[in-house]
């Protein structure tokens, strides 16, 4: 999806987390930034969600209030950045990360923009899989240069509408996102190798 700031999260040593006690989390409200959805909270939970049981017991997400919550997603507005971004946080000596998500798929391009519109799900699962990519550098991942990654970079080419269809294709009803974490099977191996054997 989109590059981290320099220095957050694309460094050689991966960023990980402190998993000795839960990591906890914290999701803004969106109410009033262009494009976003009430529902788009329930997106963002199975973000969570989908890297929680990709871990394999590694690691737990715990909600928490937000000044108590290591990893904090806010929705951003159009001049506020990239479509997504992580940027590094310390949080009472733990490091951590917010995560900034712009549901306006309209800056997407025309193309995007045009399908999503039409398509209620494919719009959902643009924003729950940038929440996903997202939520990954906060646990440590890079960018791949692989198109079947959930952390593949676009910069490398390919065909974005296609990367968003192909997910798409696996629902029925909005409720079936919660079933399809949209990780491959190199991002969840590169996750459980970061934070080792339990």
């Amino acid at each position: 999806m989109t590059q981290v700031r320099a220095g957050a999260g694309q460094a050689a040593a991966a960023r990980v987390l402190e998993t000795k006690t839960p990591i906890t989390y914290f999701i803004a409200d969106g109410t009033g930034q262009a494009g976003y959805r009430s529902s788009d909270r329930q997106l963002a939970v199975w973000a969570f969600e989908a890297w929680d049981r990709s871990a394999g017991n590694r690691f737990r997400f715990e909600p928490a209030i937000e000044q108590a919550a290591v990893v904090r997603l806010y929705w951003a507005e159009a001049n506020e950045g990239r479509y997504g971004e992580m940027r590094p946080l310390i949080v009472g000596g733990r490091r951590g990360a917010a995560v900034y998500i712009r549901p306006d798929v309209d800056s997407l391009g025309d193309d995007v923009a045009r399908r999503a519109r039409a398509d209620t799900l494919l719009r959902d699962t643009i924003v729950y899989l940038t929440c996903v990519h997202e939520l990954g550098h906060a646990v440590g991942l890079a960018h791949t240069s692989d198109f079947r990654d959930i952390m593949y970079y676009f910069g490398f080419g390919g065909d974005i509408v296609e990367f968003f269809e192909r997910y798409r294709r696996q629902l029925r009803a909005r409720n079936d996102i919660a079933k399809f974490a949209g990780l491959s099977e190199a991002d969840v191996a590169k996750l459980r190798g970061l934070y080792g054997a339990q």
